[in-house]
């Protein structure tokens, strides 16, 4: 190792060399951000200028939309850049932050759709105990402590990879510094307090699912219990979209972190790569405005105001 030469950048190797299939890969994640960009901003600018909404389940998902945005600026931005100018080299430091701020918000993601998940559970198996533990005061509390948390989190695991300067090689067959593969470039020294760190970790990572699943599965329980098939509609089209961006997200970072690394970059590979750090930015704001007729209304009613003063 001391001959080693140390690495001053990465070589993202994720995508094809050909141009055109790169040149079609920045065109596909360019749609695909814009769109998650102006669904997730229409959300935040919907809810914080419309009073109706000022309750704590559109407080957290405007928190989550705002996560969201932040979420996939860490890997798509760069992705379309290196594919436009033909250019696979990602700097170290900028690789450094890369996995720091995609620990950072992936962990973050998680703590919100739990958070939501109980939300939920007091709202609808505990609505008359709602507006005294959901208070406006307990859910920034919550709010902060979700934010500080995952920082501080992801400086941890930052730091862990990192102390060491990288040395083996340069390449990583992803088109982003995801976090297995950056691993498999470290000592074996790094590699082995960075597991035991994920190891630890990992119990609340089960910790925060088994929660949300036992939060569901008591909605779920009550829901089927309401006599009235609208409002068992209503419940249902609150949930599912929740427990759809979670199974999604948690499968698929899931098989990405346990799977084995493939040592040159395959589909499966990128297609996992996709379904948890693009897809659900991407699907958020669908599936909240799509199943949602309060923020559909509000932003109707948005529309019907800029109308109003453009005239």
């Amino acid at each position: 190792m001391d001959n080693l030469t140390e690495v001053t950048e990465f070589l993202l190797m994720g995508f094809s060399d050909t141009w055109e299939l790169q040149i079609l890969h920045a065109g596909l994640f360019l749609l695909v951000y814009l769109a998650a960009l102006v669904g997730n901003l229409l959300i935040m600018m919907v809810i914080a200028l419309d009073q109706h909404l000022h309750i704590p389940m559109y407080f957290f998902l405007k928190n989550l939309s705002f996560l969201d945005l932040c979420y996939i600026s860490v890997t798509v931005p760069k992705s379309i850049h290196s594919s436009l100018t033909h250019s696979s080299s990602i700097s170290y430091l900028g690789c450094v932050a890369q996995v720091y701020f995609f620990f950072a918000f992936a962990s973050a993601e998680l703590a919100f759709l739990t958070v939501m998940s109980y939300d939920r559970y007091i709202a609808i198996c505990h609505p008359l105990q709602y507006g005294a533990m959901m208070t406006s005061g307990k859910c920034r509390q919550m709010a902060v402590i979700a934010w500080l948390s995952c920082f501080s989190y992801a400086a941890v695991h930052t730091s862990n990879m990192f102390w060491e300067h990288i040395s083996r090689s340069n390449m990583i067959h992803q088109f982003f510094c995801d976090i297995p593969h950056v691993l498999a470039l470290v000592s074996c020294e790094v590699f082995f307090v960075e597991f035991l760190t994920l190891a630890l970790s990992s119990c609340l990572v089960l910790g925060c699912f088994v929660l949300m699943m036992i939060s569901y599965f008591q909605i779920f329980s009550t829901v089927l219990r309401i006599p009235s098939v609208e409002s068992r509609a209503k419940a249902f089209s609150t949930c599912s979209p929740q427990l759809i961006v979670i199974t999604l997200f948690l499968t698929t970072g899931l098989f990405a972190a346990l799977g084995p690394i493939a040592k040159t970059s395959s589909i499966q590979d990128l297609v996992i790569a996709v379904a948890y750090t693009i897809l659900p930015p991407f699907l958020n704001p669908i599936v909240y405005c799509l199943r949602n007729k309060e923020i559909k209304t509000a932003a109707w009613r948005l529309l019907g105001k800029v109308h109003l003063l453009q005239k």
